[in-house]
């Protein structure tokens, strides 16, 4: 062999050699390194300003790429359930309880007891570990300052005031199927009327007084402060956020006879893609930093961490005629209680 053939095959022996040691590394590094890698689909029930604070916060805060995908409740528990044989999300963040817990009774949601979530209340997550709750919002009513002066009324302090005459086609609220805020007050109404034939009767008499149903359960406080329409039936905290966005005409008045309230909760959807980066996110969200990112926003819903400072001008939940909710019968009662709805009301 000659000199020159010689070098050329000590040089190819060379780069068959350095190729097998960098296959080698990236093969080590997938299989043991320090942290899984990856991105994470997260469907967000928040707001969307509270939404983007908060997973630009995570992806910060732990260097995990994120997809975010911002819907109502309701919506995210229809897309949950049609993605169900091929899931598309690793994440549900934000929403009411009594979703989660009918994704729960689906099979739809997979359980992680976060050693974060060790301090939150009992009361406040799901003894099977399916859903932690990251907030609590009480149903209020909005009411244009303005309208009410025209019409000579008061802020409703009742769930029958909002019967009286002045109000007929003057309420705005969201659809119960599309929103968690919507289930959350239509369940409320049957718990404040002792039941639920007394509560259909009512929402009867209520379904003329609306102009319309939203998509968005948020949406009606917006419509309220530009005077589009008189009344809305929404969260407190996404009222407080209205009036601090400058619509001085919103008045936030609750119904003494009763109103329910939310568990805003984060789990994880079973099947999901990237699991070990979803429970990350579990502990993450768990967590009073995380909790408190909504006041960067000005969200104002009360918090569940008991290291978490709550925001300045958020509703006091121990002023309010909080009614005995069960997010577990809600949940498990969610559709036939829809079902009647749209059957008995929305027709």
């Amino acid at each position: 062999m000659t000199l020159k053939k010689s070098i050329k095959l000590l040089f190819i022996l060379l780069a068959v050699f350095l190729l097998a040691a960098c296959g080698s590394n990236d093969s080590d590094g997938a299989e043991g390194g320090d942290s899984p890698s990856g991105t994470l689909t997260v469907y967000v029930g928040f707001q969307e300003d509270h939404a983007i604070a908060a997973i630009d916060r995570f992806q910060q805060d732990t260097g995990i790429d994120v997809d975010m995908v911002r819907m109502s409740a309701g919506e995210i528990l229809a897309k949950v359930r049609a993605e169900k044989d091929n899931p598309q999300a690793d994440i549900w963040y934000g929403g009411p309880a009594d979703t989660f817990e009918a994704a729960k009774m689906e099979d739809l949601l997979h359980a992680y007891d976060s050693p974060v979530a060790a301090d939150i209340p009992e009361e406040y997550k799901d003894s099977d570990h399916y859903w932690t709750g990251v907030y609590v919002g009480a149903i209020g009513f909005a009411t244009n300052q303005n309208f009410l002066d025209d019409n000579g009324l008061e802020a409703p302090t009742s769930w029958e005031d909002l019967l009286d005459p002045s109000y007929q086609n003057q309420i705005v609220m969201a659809h119960p199927s599309s929103s968690g805020t919507a289930y959350t007050a239509l369940y409320s109404i049957l718990r404040a009327k002792g039941g639920d034939e007394e509560g259909f009767e009512y929402l009867k008499e209520l379904h003329p007084q609306v102009q319309q149903y939203t998509t968005s359960g948020s949406a009606p406080g917006r419509m309220v402060g530009l005077n589009e329409v008189g009344a809305g039936i929404l969260f407190a905290h996404d009222i407080v956020k209205y009036q601090e966005e400058g619509f001085d005409d919103i008045v936030l008045s609750f119904p003494d006879n009763g109103t329910g309230f939310e568990i805003g909760g984060v789990g994880i959807i079973e099947g999901a893609p990237n699991e070990e980066l979803a429970q990350e996110f579990i502990d993450w969200a768990a967590g009073p930093g995380a909790q408190e990112v909504g006041q960067e926003t000005d969200n104002f819903q009360s918090l569940t961490h008991p290291d978490a400072t709550p925001p300045e001008g958020a509703p006091d939940l121990e002023e309010i005629n909080l009614l005995d909710s069960d997010p577990k019968e809600a949940g498990e009662r969610r559709q036939e209680i829809l079902d009647r709805w749209d059957n008995e009301v929305n027709n």
